[in-house]
């Protein structure tokens, strides 16, 4: 009997478990998606007006921190608990993607204040929408 129960418990926490993935792939997903949206009317905008380059490295954390939270938001909507760790975990999947997709593309890749800056800004937005998204109804 009590082999059995532990096989349950065992089926509860991977079930748990795979639907903790899931939030953050779809957190993740969803940020990049928003994130592919902003900025290609930010370089629209930046393309058409006499905007000075210098607000292209603020703009970008700024969309950036927009993004992951609307993706940490909605997609700890359903889940209405642990808000805080899963848009901080999604914060993080979403900036080591992008510095593993930077790193592939770019060869003079590397880690400054700036990948610091927005590392902690990825992390923080995400906790931000995973709160939100939680305390949603």
């Amino acid at each position: 009997m009590i082999m059995n129960n532990n096989k349950v418990n065992t089926q509860e926490n991977l079930e748990g478990n795979i639907g903790i993935l899931k939030v953050i792939l779809k957190g993740t997903i969803i940020s990049m998606l928003v994130t592919l949206i902003f900025l290609l009317i930010f370089s629209v905008v930046l393309t058409y007006t006499n905007l000075s380059e210098d607000i292209i490295n603020p703009g970008i954390i700024v969309l950036t921190a927009i993004s992951i939270i609307i993706g940490a938001s909605i997609s700890t909507i359903k889940t209405k608990k642990r808000g805080i760790v899963n848009g901080g975990i999604i914060g993080i999947v979403y900036m080591l993607f992008l510095y593993l997709i930077s790193s592939m593309v770019t060869s003079n890749f590397g880690l400054d204040l700036y990948s610091v800056i927005m590392l902690v800004v990825g992390i923080m937005a995400g906790m931000l929408g995973g709160i939100v998204g939680v305390n949603m109804k």
